[in-house]
């Protein structure tokens, strides 16, 4: 399972004193722990009310699913209205982050795994040709191989 970073502004209107953010941060962790979440060490505290975001790690697949419970556990956090921001997902180079990638271009795919002579990994991901058909071949192995870290071929069926 893929981990997302979830990004969430919890003082929008930069209303919050330092001890809040403080206290709201503690909180927050304390949900995130019983919710099976990490929480980024940000000090919210010394940033610009427009850069107060709180960073959560939760694995999972459904970015929507996921931003819901950030923003659920914020506002609980911190008692504010807190806005979404940006979800980025970590790679670890797995194939589960290569089918991750893939299915943000709205693609399904085969993946296997391979050495080469050195050793290092080679990744083989099978599309159907339908599927390029909506996206460039070359947009798709590039997102793969700066996800991934390591050589990607493409094969078409």
């Amino acid at each position: 399972m893929r981990t997302a970073v979830v990004r969430v502004g919890v003082d929008p209107a930069g209303e919050l004193t330092p001890a809040q953010l403080a206290g709201g941060m503690t909180r927050l962790r304390e949900l995130g722990a019983a919710a099976g979440a990490e929480v980024v060490d940000n000090n919210l505290p010394a940033m610009p009310p427009s850069r107060r975001e709180a960073e959560l790690l939760i694995a999972g697949d459904d970015p929507q699913a996921l931003t819901a419970l950030a923003v659920a556990m914020c506002a609980e956090a911190f008692g504010t209205e807190p806005v979404a921001g940006v979800l980025t997902y970590i790679s670890r180079g797995t194939d589960d982050d290569a089918l991750g990638v893939l299915a943000g271009f709205g693609l399904t795919g085969e993946v296997t795994r391979t050495a080469d002579d050195d050793g290092w990994d080679v990744v083989h991901v099978t599309l159907r040709k339908a599927d390029l058909d909506r996206i460039p071949e070359s947009r798709i192995h590039t997102a793969l191989e700066a996800s991934l870290n390591c050589e990607v071929h493409i094969r078409i069926r």
